[in-house]
């Protein structure tokens, strides 16, 4: 498969670029690699968008001199909602189709603090996308086509430990997968890979996520394990006592396998549990969740959560020394 990308411009013309045959995931991940920058690219406020797509040998090779072509660059990704959107600067709008699939909406490219950033609402635009919906596959390849090697995943979450209260946040050091049915590996053969989870969130990036929150005096959780559910029902009473037996601090619907094919790709993580609501199995008085009380939790503290990432975003050194990528050197 070859793949190329259009460069929408003001005029409606479009500048092809392609990459050589891709073969494999090991090949791909040698290709993605090497990257340039697209130049005269103009912001979202212009006229000028970016489409990637596939298309099959033998199309488009008068364009040798266009193959490294990319549309877009980014060194950090965040994976949240679409409040995010207003958050970049500068930014472009960039299509990307991967292998499996599109992703759950059209990414964005931008800069925050100096830094170039991708973002994608993985529940989609307008929200549209309930937990087991989302394409995490094409998610997460998305943001290694776009060249991010560290994600941000912040996400809502539910308390486990009447401690843990809302409109606090927690910086997850551990997670315990209770989903089922959902895609959560790019290896289905025949090429077969095993990787080392042990360490879901990045060593390197979570101390800066606690002191980023705590810059800005929010009182942050350090550590603690999430438990992510299918959704997109919240848990029974039963379910949630059991949930704290365990020793589970939050509960969540996204972070598996989001977390893990970031790992596969060679790509750090690290999440930012903003504390919504008491789970309903505390004790035998908690009034179950809605939704609308979860989103009114999340929009009233939008602009601390924002705060906090343009805080982490700048702290994040250029070079890793986290190990992340490990399995793929």
């Amino acid at each position: 498969m070859r793949v190329f990308w259009l460069i929408r411009q003001e005029d409606g013309s479009t500048v092809a670029g392609q990459r050589r045959n891709l073969t494999g995931l090991a090949h791909t991940w040698h290709a993605l690699v090497d990257r340039t920058l697209v130049d005269g690219v103009r912001s979202r406020r212009g006229a000028a968008s970016l489409t990637s797509h596939g298309t099959s040998e033998g199309q488009l090779d008068s364009t040798d001199n266009l193959r490294r072509m990319t549309p877009a660059q980014a060194e950090i990704g965040i994976f949240g909602g679409s409040g995010f959107y207003e958050f970049l600067e500068h930014a472009v709008e960039v299509d990307v189709e991967t292998p499996y699939g599109g992703p759950s909406a059209t990414a964005m490219v931008g800069r925050v603090e100096d830094r170039s950033i991708a973002f994608l609402p993985r529940h989609g635009r307008d929200h549209e996308l309930p937990p087991h919906r989302i394409n995490y596959a094409a998610n997460a390849w998305a943001m290694k086509e776009l060249g991010v090697s560290r994600v941000i995943g912040p996400c809502a979450a539910g308390s486990l430990k009447a401690e843990l209260q809302p409109g606090r946040f927690a910086v997850c050091d551990q997670l315990v997968d209770r989903t089922t049915g959902r895609k959560d590996t790019l290896y289905d053969g025949p090429e077969v890979r095993h990787f080392s989870f042990a360490d879901p969130y990045c060593r390197e990036l979570r101390p800066l996520a606690v002191t980023a929150a705590r810059d800005h005096g929010i009182t942050v959780h350090d550590g603690g394990t999430v438990v992510v559910v299918p959704g997109p029902r919240f848990s029974t009473r039963a379910e949630s006592r059991w949930f704290q037996e365990q020793g589970w601090d939050v509960i969540n619907m996204t972070q598996y396998p989001e977390a893990y094919l970031a790992r596969e790709l060679g790509m750090c993580y690290v999440n930012i549990s903003l504390i919504t609501d008491h789970d309903v199995g505390l004790d035998e008085t908690s009034t179950p969740v809605t939704a609308a009380e979860v989103f009114a939790v999340m929009e009233t503290n939008n602009d601390a959560l924002q705060g906090v990432l343009r805080t982490l975003i700048a702290a994040i050194p250029n070079e890793r020394s986290c190990g992340c990528a490990g399995d793929l050197a």
